[in-house]
């Protein structure tokens, strides 16, 4: 059995959440590594067959992919599914991203370009800000590792360093 790897990430919309996601999965693929994602829709708007909307973009990156919401699951499933039993429908994997779902008990990075809401510092464990914030000019917590949302590798490496075994 492989060791199952698991992190989150969360942020405003339009922070980049889905191109930093995209651009690990990629990455890991590329390195040999099997990926899985689940993308939280809250508003029931997920399709996959949209070009532009973030699960098409998800499952463009030849990566596994789950998009859950109040009213389904879409998975070959049309009820919702808890976190378990979404993460037991994939066969195998390497690592799995989940966009969104904040309460979730999964180490967790927050993607914020422009500005930093403090209402998301309780759900980090890390920040991957661009040069659009000055990291020094902001009121960010000791505990909260800050990665550059530029430098998918540095990610990716904070992601082995501290994703939970799932």
């Amino acid at each position: 059995m492989k060791k199952r790897l698991a992190v989150a990430f969360t942020g405003p919309s339009n922070s980049g959440k889905t191109t930093l996601i995209v651009k690990v999965a990629q990455l890991l693929i590329q390195n040999g590594h099997e990926v899985a994602i689940i993308k939280n829709d809250p508003k029931d708007k997920g399709t996959f067959d949209a070009s532009g909307k973030d699960s098409h973009k998800f499952s463009q990156t030849g990566a596994e992919v789950v998009v859950t919401s109040p009213k389904r699951t879409t998975y070959f499933s049309k009820r919702h599914q808890e976190l378990e039993q979404i993460i037991n429908m994939f066969n195998d994997f390497d690592f799995l991203l989940v966009e969104g779902l904040k309460n979730l008990p999964l180490p967790r990075i927050s993607v914020f370009r422009n500005t930093i809401d403090e209402d998301y510092y309780p759900y980090m464990n890390a920040l991957a800000i661009d040069e659009s914030i000055n990291a020094h000019d902001e009121n960010i917590p000791n505990d909260i590792q800050i990665l550059d949302l530029n430098n998918t590798s540095q990610i990716i490496d904070w992601i082995k360093n501290n994703a939970k075994e799932v």
